[in-house]
């Protein structure tokens, strides 16, 4: 390894720590980060294809002190191999620390974490549910807003992991038949509010079968026969998504072939909720783990 990329790796190293503390980066530093980043995932396709063992992570939602004590539980990279399904930033008080945390690691260990894109890694829900308002408490103007938003525009949409786990950050859509159809999505974009796109990162399951209205206003809801459907015709056993809050940090739908995970306990700062993250072996086996919240 010749001197200079042993001082970036040292640099990477060092940028890994000071996330880990919560530092707040300069705007240089975060404009770097974030061309960094979107450098790597600009290589990487719409559908990831993932081997095991693999840790993967629901929502995060700015909730920064839970997501470092998630790391704590699970491990960390690169010993342990993650997946996180989106919805990093929002709602929570600490989003660009979030953010910055998982852009240093993605961006030193490229081949050990993967971040998909999750509704709210998008200009239209992030300037209302707390990141843009961040960004401008913290840097007194939106050009780093700015350079975050063009570094989620990069970000895959949904992945394999051990031939058999469809990971998504909603769901499914009508317009989805073979995996394959993903791969011709335009995704260095801002989210649309229709169509495949659309519902992979909005969609939910739902107790009836069937297409219906989402009562999100957006997307649609999916049955059991269609997630069926859809694992069988693409040769999958199960689906796992994040996108909605879930009392003990993960459920089961449609006759335990979909499971919805998310990684923010006590939600919010106040719904009591726990957190969880799933673990696939090598046999492509599932054990689901709860926690609670770092302040619990």
């Amino acid at each position: 390894m010749d001197e200079g990329s042993k001082s970036l790796i040292l640099e990477q190293d060092e940028l890994i720590r000071r996330s880990f503390r919560g530092d707040r980066l300069l705007p240089e530093e975060i404009h770097q980060l974030c061309e960094r980043v979107s450098a790597v995932l600009r290589e990487e396709k719409n559908v990831l294809c993932i081997d095991t063992p693999c840790t993967i992570c629901g929502d995060i939602h700015g909730q920064f002190f839970d997501l470092v004590e998630l790391f704590h539980i699970a491990g960390c990279v690169p010993d342990t191999n993650f997946l996180f399904l989106g919805d990093y930033v929002d709602r929570g008080y600490h989003s660009i620390e979030c953010v910055v945390l998982l852009f240093s690691l993605k961006v030193r260990y490229p081949n050990r974490i993967y971040l998909l894109r999750g509704n709210h890694e998008s200009r239209f829900l992030s300037r209302s549910f707390g990141f843009y308002q961040q960004c401008l408490n913290y840097y007194g103007n939106d050009s780093v807003w700015n350079e975050f938003m063009k570094a989620f525009d990069c970000l895959p949409l949904c992945a394999v992991v051990n031939k058999h786990v469809f990971a998504v950050h909603a769901g499914i859509s009508p317009k989805l038949q073979f995996i394959r159809d993903i791969d011709v999505i335009d995704r260095f974009q801002e989210i649309p509010v229709e169509g495949l796109f659309c519902d992979l990162l909005w969609s939910d399951p739902a107790k009836e079968n069937g297409w219906n209205v989402s009562t999100r206003g957006i997307s649609q809801t999916y049955g059991p026969n269609e997630s069926e459907d859809f694992l069988i015709l693409n040769g999958l056993k199960y689906l796992i998504r994040g996108h909605e809050a879930v009392m003990t940090g993960y459920t089961t739908n449609h006759h335990n072939k979909v499971f919805t995970v998310f990684s923010a306990p006590n939600y919010c700062y106040y719904v009591g909720n726990l957190g969880a993250f799933v673990e696939v072996d090598e046999l492509g086996y599932l054990t689901f783990h709860q926690y609670r919240s770092y302040s619990s």
